[in-house]
C-alpha cells in the first residue's frame, strides 16, 4: 500500500498577525509569543454543526433576508470545493459568508459608511458542503467601501468566509476578492499575506460554465485546507 507523504502547512502563505500597513493591527496584535492551550472535550466535540442547523434557502443571500423582496445589485453565484492536502473533498463543512451590499455598506449598526442600506439585503449566508465537499450561494456582488487605514482607502469588493468542521475549535475564517478589481494592488489586508502565489488563491476566478444566461454570473473559489497550497487564512494558529 502507498502511503501518502505529509505536506507541510507553508506558514509563509498566511498573514501575520502584526502588518504595519494594516493600522489596527497594530493595535490588537499580541506583544508576546502565544502560547497553546490544551483543548478540552467540549471544544473538540461540540456543538456539532448538522444539515439540521441549516434551512431552506439559507444560501440564497438575495432573498433571504426575511422582507419577501429582492436584493439590489449585479447577481453572483458563488460556488467552489473544500479540499484537504491530497484534494480530497471534506463533506458535511459549515460554511458562512458574510459582505457589504452592492454600495458597500454592511447591516450593522457600527458601519456609518454614508452609502444606501438595501433592507431585502442582510447580507450573510450559510450552507452545508455535500458528499463532494461542494458549496454553493447566490447573492450580490458587494461594492468597495472606504476604511480610514490611510488616506483615500478603499476595500476592494471581497466576502468574507468561514468553515465549521465539527466544533468551534476548528473554525477558520478568511476572504475572497474578485478579478481585474484595481484596488486589489492598494489593500493591506491582501497584501499582508506574505508570498504572490498565497495572494492568488485569495482571488475567485470567473467560471463561464457557472454563469446561468441572463441571470447571474460565475464564479468560484476553492478552498484548500492544508498543505502547500492551502487557502491563507485569517488565524494561522501558531
Amino acid at each position: 500500500m502507498k502511503v501518502r507523504g505529509l505536506k507541510p502547512r507553508d506558514w509563509r502563505s498566511h498573514p501575520p498577525y502584526r502588518y504595519a500597513g494594516y493600522v489596527s493591527s497594530l493595535k490588537r496584535s499580541p506583544l508576546k509569543r502565544l502560547v497553546s492551550m490544551k483543548q478540552t472535550l467540549s471544544e473538540v466535540t461540540g456543538p456539532v454543526f448538522g444539515q439540521n442547523a441549516v434551512q431552506p434557502g439559507d444560501s440564497d443571500l438575495t432573498r433571504n433576508s426575511g422582507t419577501g423582496g429582492e436584493a439590489i445589485g449585479e447577481r453572483l453565484i458563488i460556488v467552489g470545493r473544500v479540499l484537504d492536502d491530497d484534494e480530497r473533498p471534506i463533506p458535511d463543512t459549515l460554511i458562512e459568508i458574510w459582505q457589504a451590499n452592492a454600495a458597500g455598506r454592511y447591516r450593522h449598526e457600527n458601519d456609518q459608511h454614508n452609502a444606501p442600506l438595501d433592507p431585502n439585503f442582510a447580507g450573510t449566508g450559510r450552507c452545508m458542503t455535500n458528499d463532494k465537499g461542494e458549496y454553493r450561494f447566490l447573492t450580490i456582488k458587494p461594492g468597495a467601501y472606504p476604511w480610514r487605514n490611510h488616506p483615500n482607502a478603499w476595500r476592494p469588493a471581497h466576502i468574507h468566509l468561514s468553515l465549521f468542521g465539527p466544533s468551534f475549535a476548528t473554525r477558520l475564517i478568511t476572504q475572497f476578492f474578485f478579478p481585474g478589481d484595481p484596488l486589489i494592488l492598494t489593500d493591506p489586508i491582501l497584501n499582508s499575506v506574505p508570498t504572490k502565489s498565497a495572494r492568488q488563491r485569495l482571488i475567485a476566478s470567473y467560471d463561464h460554465d457557472v454563469t446561468e444566461p441572463e441571470w447571474a454570473l460565475g464564479y468560484r473559489f476553492d478552498i484548500v485546507l492544508r498543505g502547500r497550497e492551502a487557502t491563507p487564512f485569517e488565524e494561522g494558529g501558531r
